[in-house]
């Protein structure tokens, strides 16, 4: 009996050793696989989708990110091209380069001819850089300063009748004027709706006139931007549904879904369905939890370095020099062609035949994939 034992013992001793090399070979062949098809997977797939669909199947840890084209693995867009019956794209002077005659934009927003410190217009930009466009082109005007939109804004005045009569010229070029006036104060509400009639008045029926207005969830009491009496004033208004949250404030969506969708709501009950244009952010923003750049007092500067164990000092011709290391959290909220895409379906869901974006030059350009104009 010990005998069959010690003979059954080295029959399976022998088994091991001819297949242990076999298996053994087999796994690291396997795991030999494991990072190169992962690290194929991330480069493969076709420049459009940018890999989205081959990265899914790649663990994060096993991308080689500095060939990978973004810096996250994008999510899939399964969408067929969103249609609208207009889609308006804002183009600041000097960044013209970034636009396309192939994008699906049926208006083209040249931003700005601003108001300087003179209040005249000045440096009104040229529309010709944008021949081939068989879109409309319209005219941006801003004033940015509170006093100087006071003082421009006052009928009667030289500088006001100045304005009106660069802006008739200006128009002369142009398929449209828009009205970007953000910084206006409650005593000029009034001042504010006398300049559009003006204006309407000088560039004529046949041009169109559009205005930049900030979101509003509600109706808000003595609102310098009044939807209802601005309205009857313009062709179009464009809703900045975007800044949410801003740099002041805390983290956050620059336009959230739920809050786009409110903003939306409510325009639509006071603004009638072919004037509404609903604006989209192509930009993000970030938040740090502390930012060492700023002007300090000298017991700031010492309680400073004393939270940062930083007691070395040198010296710059007598003035104190010091430098340290110093971690922060930072936390930032951005739009790509996924949300993009997300957003512009909730608002052709709402009944939005109208979007806007700001501005051409900073957005994913894969959403120009999923976006279409109804013919």
């Amino acid at each position: 009996m010990k005998r069959n034992k010690r003979i059954i013992a080295l029959a399976c001793l022998m088994l091991a050793a001819t297949f242990s090399p076999i298996l053994a070979k087999g796994k690291k062949e396997n795991t030999e696989a494991t990072a190169p098809q992962a690290e194929e997977t991330a480069q493969t797939g076709n420049a459009e989708n940018a890999g989205e669909q081959k990265a899914e199947e790649a663990p994060e840890d096993k991308i080689d990110w500095s060939k990978y084209p973004t810096a996250y693995i994008k999510p899939v867009i399964k969408d067929d091209p969103l249609e609208f019956n207009e889609i308006w794209g804002y183009v600041m002077t000097s960044r013209e380069k970034y636009f396309s005659k192939d994008m699906p934009i049926t208006d083209l927003c040249y931003f700005s001819a601003d108001v300087n410190s003179y209040g005249e217009l000045s440096s009104i930009p040229n529309p010709k850089q944008f021949a081939g466009f068989k879109g409309r082109i319209h005219l941006v005007v801003t004033c940015t300063g509170r006093a100087l939109t006071h003082f421009s804004m006052t009928p009667g005045t030289k500088e006001y009748k100045g304005i009106l009569d660069a802006i008739e010229s200006a128009s002369k070029k142009y398929d449209g004027i828009q009205i970007d006036y953000e910084n206006i104060g409650a005593r000029d509400a009034g001042n504010f709706l006398t300049y559009l009639k003006d204006i309407r008045k000088r560039i004529g029926p046949n041009k169109i006139l559009s205005v930049a207005l900030p979101a509003r969830t509600r109706a808000i009491s003595d609102d310098i931007f009044n939807y209802k009496k601005i309205e009857p004033l313009v062709d179009r208004i464009l809703i900045m549904a975007y800044d949410e949250h801003w740099s002041g404030s805390k983290p956050g969506p620059v336009a959230s879904m739920d809050w786009c969708k409110k903003v939306a709501g409510y325009a639509k009950t006071v603004i009638p369905q072919e004037k509404l244009i609903m604006g989209l952010p192509f930009y993000g923003r970030s938040w740090e939890d502390y930012c060492y750049s700023d002007a300090w007092i000298y017991t700031s500067m010492n309680r400073i370095m004393k939270e940062n164990d930083a007691h070395r000092i040198e010296r710059d011709n007598g003035v104190a020099h010091v430098s340290f290391d110093a971690k922060t959290h930072v936390e930032a909220y951005f739009d790509d062609a996924y949300s993009l895409v997300e957003r512009s379906k909730m608002y052709q869901s709402a009944g939005i035949q109208k979007i806007g974006f700001w501005r051409i030059g900073q957005e994913d350009s894969d959403i120009w994939n999923y976006l279409k104009i109804k013919k």
